[in-house]
C-alpha cells in the first residue's frame, strides 16, 4: 500500500516557523510568520517526522521494532504472524490473511491510503509469483538505465568483463566523470537482484573518484551485457528447508596497485541466495590464509544478523549455519583453539570467530574450489566458469507462465 501526502501527517516536536504562503497573507500582519504544527514537504524535519507517526501507531496496534532492522514491525498473536515492511511512504505487508485484513482496516482508518494490491512492482524490483515460488528481477530498471545511456540497441555480450586488470592509470581521463558515476550508481542498485554482476560493479566503484576512458569502456560492456540478460533475477523457492549456508572467498591481492585483497560471501536461505558482498579489504594480507580468514569473519557478522533477524520473525533453525571456505588454512584456524603468533595482527577477527563456532553457533567447513560459488565475486572469470557459476549461483530466468 502507499499512504497518501505520508509527510503531512508527522508532527513536529520543536518550533519551525514558514512565511505566510502566497494567497493566504494577512493583510493586517503581513509581516508575520506562521508556527508549523504539522510537517510540510521539503522540511528537512519531514521524514523523520512521519516514521515516528507511523512508529507510535504501529507499536499502538502491539507491533514491535526490530532491532535488526528498523523499518521492520512484527506483530504476533499466538502462532500467528504479521510482518509491516516500511519504506518511506510504502509499505508491504504479508502474513495470516486475517490479520492482514485486521490491519488493513486499522490503518485505513488513520491513514488516506491506496491499496495497490499483492506485490507486483516495489522500489524497481519486480516480483513475480509463480506456484514454485517468487521470482525477483529488475528488468524495467535496466530497460531505463539502457535507454538513459542510450544503448537499448547495444549488441549484447556473454561476460561481464575481460581479463585485463583495471588499474586507476589505465586509459585517459575522462573530461567529466558524470555520467560514469551515475551509470556505476544505477549498477549498485541494480546488484541487489544480480549477484553476477556483483564483482565488477565493485571494481568500477573504486574509480569513481578519477574515471578514465578503460574504466567507461568497462561500464558499458556491464551495459551490454545486462541488454542480454534483463529477465535474470533471484528465485526464492517456497518449498526450500529452513536451513542457512554461506559460502565465503578471499582473491589474494588481486588488486595489483595497492595488493588489497578482494573479500565475498554469498549466503543462502533454503537453497537461494539472500545476501552477498563484494568488496576489497581494508588493509594488505600478508598471506591467502590470512586473507581468507578475514573473509570468514566478515561472513560470520552477516550471519549472526540474519539469524538474528529469523529468530525476531519467529523461524526456528534446525541446523547450525555453516561456511563453506576453500582454504584449508583458514578452516584449520577456525577450528583450532589454539591462538596462532602469526596471526596476532588479525586477533579481533580470531575471536570473533572462534567464539562462535565454541559455542555451537556457527560451523565452517573446507569446499574445493571448483564448488566455491563466491569465486565469481572475487575475480573476473572466462565465459565458460562465468556461466557455470552463475548457474549454481542461483541467478535465474524468469520462470514461463
Amino acid at each position: 500500500m502507499d499512504i497518501n501526502n505520508a509527510f503531512l501527517q508527522g508532527t513536529l516536536h520543536e518550533d519551525v516557523y514558514v512565511s505566510q504562503p502566497p494567497g493566504f497573507v494577512d493583510k493586517d500582519r503581513p509581516h508575520l510568520v506562521c508556527k508549523l504544527n504539522k510537517a510540510l514537504y521539503g522540511l528537512k524535519q519531514a521524514p523523520r517526522a512521519w516514521y515516528h507517526e507511523l512508529r507510535q501507531f504501529l507499536l499502538h496496534l502491539g507491533f514491535k521494532s526490530s532491532l535488526g532492522d528498523a523499518s521492520l514491525f512484527i506483530s504476533q498473536q499466538r502462532n500467528n504472524y504479521l510482518y509491516v515492511l516500511v519504506y518511506v511512504d510504502d509499505i508491504i505487508i504479508t502474513g495470516v490473511p486475517s490479520l492482514v485484513r485486521s490491519f488493513h482496516a486499522s490503518i485505513a482508518a488513520r491513514f488516506s491510503l491506496k491499496d495497490l494490491g499483492p506485490l507486483s512492482y516495489f522500489l524497481g524490483i519486480e516480483a513475480t509469483r509463480t506456484s514454485q515460488g517468487l521470482h525477483l528481477m529488475q528488468r524495467k530498471y535496466i530497460t531505463d538505465l539502457l535507454a538513459k545511456t542510450h544503448m537499448l540497441d547495444a549488441k549484447p555480450v556473454t561476460t561481464l568483463m575481460t581479463q585485463k586488470p583495471l588499474t586507476l592509470y589505465t586509459g585517459t581521463p575522462l573530461a567529466t566523470a558524470t555520467e560514469y558515476r551515475m551509470v556505476v550508481g544505477s549498477l549498485q542498485y541494480l546488484a541487489f537482484t544480480r549477484p553476477d554482476i556483483a564483482f565488477a560493479v565493485n571494481r568500477l566503484s573504486q574509480f569513481m573518484h578519477k574515471p578514465t576512458s578503460d574504466h567507461w569502456q568497462a561500464a558499458k560492456r556491464i551495459l551490454r551485457y545486462l541488454a542480454g540478460t534483463r529477465s535474470l533475477g533471484i528465485f526464492l523457492r517456497r518449498d526450500a528447508p529452513l536451513t542457512i549456508h554461506a559460502f565465503s572467498d578471499a582473491d589474494w591481492g588481486c588488486d595489483k596497485g595497492t595488493y588489497v585483497s578482494t573479500n565475498a560471501y554469498i549466503i543462502y536461505f533454503g537453497g537461494s541466495p539472500v545476501s552477498w558482498s563484494s568488496k576489497k579489504q581494508r588493509s594488505v594480507s600478508r598471506s591467502s590464509t590470512e586473507a581468507e580468514y578475514r573473509a570468514v569473519a566478515n561472513t560470520a557478522s552477516e550471519l549472526r544478523w540474519i539469524c538474528h533477524l529469523l529468530t525476531e520473525l519467529g523461524i526456528t533453525l534446525p541446523m547450525v549455519p555453516v561456511i563453506y571456505c576453500d582454504n584449508i588454512g583458514a578452516t584449520y584456524l577456525c577450528a583450532n583453539p589454539v591462538f596462532h603468533s602469526k596471526m596476532k595482527h588479525v586477533a579481533l577477527d580470531y575471536h570473533f570467530v572462534r567464539e562462535h563456532i565454541q559455542s555451537g553457533m556457527l560451523r565452517v567447513t573446507h569446499v574445493s574450489t571448483i564448488d566455491q560459488l563466491a569465486d565469481a565475486l572475487t575475480k573476473p572469470l572466462a565465459g565458460p566458469r562465468f556461466h557455470e557459476i552463475n548457474n549454481k549461483i542461483g541467478v535465474k530466468l524468469l520462470p514461463q507462465s
